[in-house]
């Protein structure tokens, strides 16, 4: 009996790393974007949000919505419809320098303050390009947030 408890609760722990590692980002597909308490459209609205593509780490779904946490570590439910695989982050530090290539050698093009939204073309192991309004240029990975 304890051998079957045992064997229960070790499958139990494996589905939970596996639902884990689901976890990816998206970004919002429309300027304006309902969070749900819940998901279905008979939970109210917690918040809305105002900008399109920015990025929300996705860590669970049921039926057509998915449970996402935004950069502000804001939770809920947003209905599947409203998401985009396009890629965006967010700076996470203040005064991050965009170069013109991918070395902090090459010439800076732009500083671009905290929470500044930056849409993904490519990335590599430290470097993404991105592209800030009307600048594209390389930042470092690790200065954003909505990437994994």
């Amino acid at each position: 009996m304890f051998k079957i408890i045992y064997l229960s609760l070790i499958l139990f722990s494996l589905c939970q790393n596996v639902s884990a590692s689901e976890e990816h980002f998206l970004t919002l597909r429309n300027d304006k974007v309902n969070l749900r308490q819940g998901p279905s459209f008979e939970y109210p609205i917690k918040l809305f949000y105002k900008k399109k593509f920015l990025p929300v780490l996705v860590q669970d779904k049921f039926e057509n919505f998915r449970k996402i946490r935004d950069h502000e570590n804001n939770t809920g439910w947003i209905h599947i419809s409203q998401l985009s695989k396009k890629k965006a982050a967010i700076t996470v530090e203040d005064n991050q320098l965009i170069f013109n290539k991918a070395s902090i050698f090459s010439k800076p093009l732009v500083i671009v303050k905290k929470g500044r939204l930056c849409k993904i073309q490519k990335c590599g192991e430290e470097w993404c390009k991105v592209k800030v309004n009307n600048y594209k240029g390389w930042i470092k990975k690790n200065s954003l947030w909505g990437l994994l």
